[in-house]
């Protein structure tokens, strides 16, 4: 991680520390608020539609965020994409490939694990398919044309759109919105001013929220939909490049060398301090680092006088073959939800498919919410939508999917709904 980088993050994060960090952000907060009216405005584009906006046959989950970096995206997708697997599902992850070599459409896995090398895929895209081998995984900059091949031509059943909050030429059918709860918003303001992709407002898209980082007692912010809460915690065992699987324990008496490269390394570095590791040094990287020769070689230099390293999954990848003066172990992590069962309820509806699928279930009512006033809603069987009373409007489902978006519902005509009176 660069110097400059960490600088920004902190600054971002944080806020100015003297006069010269309070005036430089005063000059990047004009440039926040025209990038927020930009991606505003592209918003608009999509829904009114002069930019196109491809609809898949099948159910589209997205999982992104607000923010850049730094909210454990990768965990809850391979949480959902187990559980869509786990359910007979025939599931495709759709990912940018952030950082990797190679154009158009690229099929990381066709559903027998990983056939690209990790550096024509990008590190997180090449680790979800290394994990679950029945997994379809695919990448491209252009996502709409890799979910469109991923449906037609390898017969995916639904697709999770990884990072896909700000990425609208897709329709999706849920927007599971992550936020870390230590600090949802940052310092509140816009790129470059601020970690903010968008203004706060753009949360009035998403369906579903889940706090990351969280603990048992997180209050929950006020949010337009059903909140969940989970934390990240490091598994008990490490695993070496030549996949020797050791407890973390047996490293407690010697010293190590702890590196990163990730959005936040620092928050790594302290969750093994915790486990109690002792560590000669850490040694923070840019965020899905290359590990180039230039980085092997900061690496090789600093490890001279430490008895083993340690280093994220998506680090670990890129290393097989390096010629590393000590043994170099890579340590998952493991996701608890504080609410267990609450997202597996809410997404199973979701994943069966546009042709028939599964009613609303009770549970999922429960937590739905009307997306204008965040009261309760209320199932239509007869005009297949959900009604809220307060705003008298109705939300559309379809393929028993509910539609949540104000500019989808129509006006209610009076008429009993549910049994009941207006």
């Amino acid at each position: 991680m660069t110097r400059l980088s960490r600088f920004y993050r902190r600054l971002a994060t944080n806020g100015p520390e003297n006069s010269a960090e309070q005036l430089l952000l005063a000059l990047l907060m004009p440039l926040g608020r025209l990038f927020g009216v930009i991606m505003a405005l592209r918003v608009l584009l999509y829904r009114c539609g002069v930019w196109p906006i491809y609809r898949p046959p099948v159910p589209v989950i997205s999982v992104g965020n607000l923010t850049v970096g730094g909210t454990g995206k990768t965990p809850v997708v391979d949480y959902l994409a187990s559980f869509c697997l786990q359910r007979g599902r025939r599931v495709a992850v759709v990912s940018r490939g952030y950082r990797s070599r190679g154009h158009g459409v690229r099929v990381v896995s066709a559903g027998n694990g990983a056939l690209l090398d990790v550096r024509d895929c990008g590190d997180e895209p090449w680790l979800l398919a290394q994990r679950h081998p029945r997994l379809l995984v695919l990448v491209a900059k252009r996502r709409a044309a890799a979910v469109r091949h991923a449906v037609e031509n390898l017969g995916a059943e639904v697709i999770l759109l990884d990072d896909g909050f700000q990425h609208l030429a897709v329709a999706r059918d849920c927007d599971v919105v992550l936020l870390d709860a230590r600090r949802p918003f940052g310092n509140g303001r816009v790129l470059p001013a601020g970690l903010l992709r968008e203004r706060p407002a753009a949360l009035r898209r998403g369906q579903l929220f889940v706090l990351t980082r969280a603990e048992a007692d997180t209050p929950l912010p006020s949010l337009p939909g059903p909140t969940l809460r989970c934390r990240h915690r490091l598994a008990s065992d490490v695993v070496s490049l030549a996949e020797q699987r050791l407890p973390m324990k047996q490293l407690a008496d010697q010293k190590g060398l702890a590196f990163a490269g990730i959005a936040e390394p620092e928050s790594f570095f302290g969750a093994l301090a915790e486990t109690g590791l002792q560590f000669t040094a850490t040694l923070p990287f840019s965020d899905h680092a290359a590990y180039d020769s230039r980085d092997l070689a900061r690496l090789v230099a600093a490890a001279q006088d430490t008895d083993y390293l340690i280093t994220t999954e998506k680090d670990a990848v890129k290393l097989q073959g390096a010629a590393l003066p000590r043994p170099c172990y890579r340590v998952g992590l493991e996701l608890e939800w504080l609410e267990p069962g609450r997202l597996e309820a809410l997404v199973a509806p979701l994943i069966h498919g546009k042709e028939g699928g599964m009613s609303l279930s009770e549970e999922l009512l429960r937590v739905l919410a009307c997306p204008r006033c965040h009261g309760s809603l209320l199932k239509d069987d007869a005009d297949k939508a959900l009604i809220c009373r307060t705003c008298r409007l109705a939300y559309p489902v379809e393929d028993d999917i509910p539609v949540l978006l104000v500019e989808e519902a129509r006006p209610l005509v009076d008429k009993r709904v549910g049994g009941e009176p207006d």
